[in-house]
């Protein structure tokens, strides 16, 4: 056995132990070390990268690396064995899907800006925004030997009097803690109640003088990145939000890779673990933090997720949703516990799933399409989500239609040499001057961040650019020479971005062909997924009333630039609108209202979901997108 010591920059070390010739991802893997492998290990991405400072391994140099670094000590993860006892640095770059968590307080308003027009919009349907949990302020009779009821036979009667229901329900967990409450405190309590399937439930019992934070929790599980925000249940302030990557990114960047390996012995486990243990947790733990109350006043959880993430969320087998005819184990599930399922709030928290539709269209779908309102509305809007699965709806009032393509992680910064996400240190936006080919580019972060990598918005521009100015043909090869453009030994082509002294990581920051072949194949499966569902139904383009683009790939996207690359069509720019992550607010949405959460049910069951892979045309629609803007250029004159 060989002693493997990974070291980084802002957290302790972590000592394990490896078989000779093991993979170094492989290890890191088993020791819960998270290193960035969107390609799950096949040496085709290069984000793996990491530094050996002390001992060998056995390794050699790809095209990821100049001969300079490879003599620094640089190495791929995937591409290195283990042979002997060595000491492994893990820079931010490799490890960046974990360590660059995000915690806002949301005092901003740019922060609220996107819960605040989902809140109008709803408003504007007629839904009540607002929910069902009450807190009473009870006086209960002392026991004594003429009365000697039990403690929650006592209760119960106070509950019911209370709300004039006598179906009142008390958990295990509020049976253990209620003796002490009571003596302390007298029998005077206060008692927060919510309800369920015309029953009272009986959520805390608290002392009177206690504050109670009554607080919800809106999680969006994407395949790249987990977003989810704190709120008060009572009053609707917020308290925090919250951004991390997916713990299950080191297991592969789209959902079959994740599928795959939970169907191997022990494998949904760890995938569980992966996106609860290492992600949702931490973050729910940070996020309280800052807001400065308990996780056990954590009552009610919405999850949104791709019906991939949401199965392995729940630690349910999801072999079937990969395999022909791709059905999942559910679509809606009965009410879950926090206790039941791991996550680290009050146990006796009921956490609402939004449901699923199909294999790949999930409930950050039925969510994204309840905060849009688009099932209230009359106009024909076409709403597209961007993300490791590019999810498309078409429809309004009367009808929904949906489909999803493997757009792959491209939008949120995987399969991209430099790709990251929209988080600090991320270029969003650019502009490259025609002549001399400098950029101008906005970071994401303080005043004087340096760039680390780009974000999904920042790769849009950046190719829009390179494209307009000539500087790439329409297959995405370089055609032009500058400082900025270099040629490996290979030949094969990129843009610098940033130079390594004006960037904040260890490497350039720059973009090559490679990157711009996968974002071409990402761009071609939405556009194609687009006109194949459009024309499933006889529709074309020119009847689309609105488009709504949602995912979290940065600030804002410059849909111009994504029209001039070929990704959404070309209809009057005032019929597009970016409505920032609408899984997470629609999550928020169901959570905080009644109302909303059963129309997020009837969404679901509402809307049609079509196999692309099974639809005739779809692959030569797909093979057509595939270059800049298309192969015909008339869609986009």
């Amino acid at each position: 056995m060989k002693k493997v010591t990974f070291k980084f920059d802002n957290a302790p070390d972590v000592e394990t132990y490896a078989n000779e010739g093991e993979k170094l991802l492989d290890v890191a893997k088993k020791a819960n070390v998270v290193i960035d492998a969107p390609c799950s290990g096949n040496a085709s991405c290069g984000k793996c990268i990491v530094k050996i400072v002390g001992g060998t391994v056995e390794s050699s140099i790809t095209r990821h690396f100049t001969e300079s670094e490879f003599r620094k000590g640089f190495r791929l993860a995937c591409n290195s064995k283990i042979i002997e006892d060595v000491v492994v640095s893990v820079p931010d770059i490799a490890s960046a899907f974990k360590n660059r968590m995000k915690i806002s307080d949301l005092s901003s308003e740019e922060e609220l800006k996107i819960f605040r027009n989902t809140q109008d919009r709803i408003a504007a349907t007629g839904l009540k925004f607002e929910n069902d949990f009450k807190i009473l302020d009870l006086e209960l009779n002392v026991p004594s030997l003429d009365d000697t009821m039990p403690d929650n036979e006592r209760l119960s009667r106070a509950v019911a009097k209370e709300t004039g229901c006598d179906k009142i329900q008390i958990s295990y967990n509020i049976m253990r803690k209620l003796p002490k409450v009571l003596r302390e405190n007298d029998f005077h309590v206060k008692v927060l109640v919510s309800n369920e399937d015309e029953h009272i439930i009986v959520n805390d019992v608290i002392p009177p003088l206690k504050w109670l934070y009554v607080a919800g929790l809106a999680v969006d599980i994407g395949t790249t990145t987990v977003s989810a925000v704190l709120f008060d249940m009572i009053s609707g302030d917020f308290l925090a939000r919250g951004a991390m990557g997916n713990g299950q990114i080191r297991y592969g960047a789209d959902v079959i890779n994740r599928i795959i390996e939970a169907s191997k012995e022990g494998g949904s486990k760890k995938l569980k673990d992966a996106v609860l243990r290492e992600t949702i947790n931490p973050l729910i733990r940070e996020m309280c933090s800052s807001a400065g109350i308990s996780r056990d006043f954590i009552y009610r959880m919405c999850v949104a997720g791709n019906t991939t993430m949401n199965h392995l969320f729940a630690g349910i087998y999801s072999e079937p949703i990969r395999m022909e005819p791709y059905i999942p184990e559910f679509y809606q599930t009965e009410r879950l516990r926090a206790g039941d399922v791991g996550v680290a709030i009050n146990p006796d928290a009921e956490i609402i799933m939004c449901p699923n539709i199909g294999s790949y269209v999930g409930g950050d779908i039925t969510a994204g399409v309840l905060a849009n309102c688009m099932w209230n509305n009359p106009e024909m809007t076409l709403f597209v989500d961007l993300g490791t699965n590019g999810e498309i709806v078409f429809g309004n009032s009367d009808f929904l239609m949906s489909c999803a393509c493997s757009a792959g992680p491209a939008f949120e910064g995987g399969d991209i040499s430099c790709g990251m996400r929209a988080m600090d240190g991320a270029i969003e936006s650019i502009t490259i001057d025609e002549k001399t080919l400098e950029p101008k580019y906005s970071v994401i972060g303080e005043p004087g961040e340096k760039p680390v990598g780009i974000c999904g918005s920042g790769i849009i521009d950046i190719i829009s650019e390179l494209f307009r100015v000539g500087a790439i043909n329409p297959k995405g090869k370089f055609i032009r020479e500058g400082k900025r453009i270099r040629h490996d030994e290979d030949g094969m082509g990129s843009y610098v971005v940033a130079f390594q002294e004006e960037s904040g990581t260890i490497k350039d920051v720059e973009l090559n062909e490679v990157d711009i072949d996968n974002f071409i194949r990402a761009k071609g499966a939405i556009f194609s997924g687009i006109r194949t569902l459009l024309s499933s139904l006889d529709f074309d383009v020119d009847m689309i009333d609105k488009l709504m683009v949602a995912g979290g790939i940065g600030s804002g996207i410059n849909m111009e630039n994504a029209i001039n690359i070929g990704m959404f069509p070309k209809i009057p720019l005032e019929k597009y609108e970016y409505i920032g992550n609408s899984s997470l607010s629609g999550a928020y949405t169901a959570l905080f209202s009644n109302e909303a959460e059963e129309k997020v049910y009837e969404i679901g069951k509402s809307m049609t979901y079509i196999e692309l892979s099974t639809t005739p045309g779809y692959m030569d629609e797909f093979v057509a997108a595939c270059f800049l803007p298309h192969t015909d250029a008339s869609l986009f004159q």
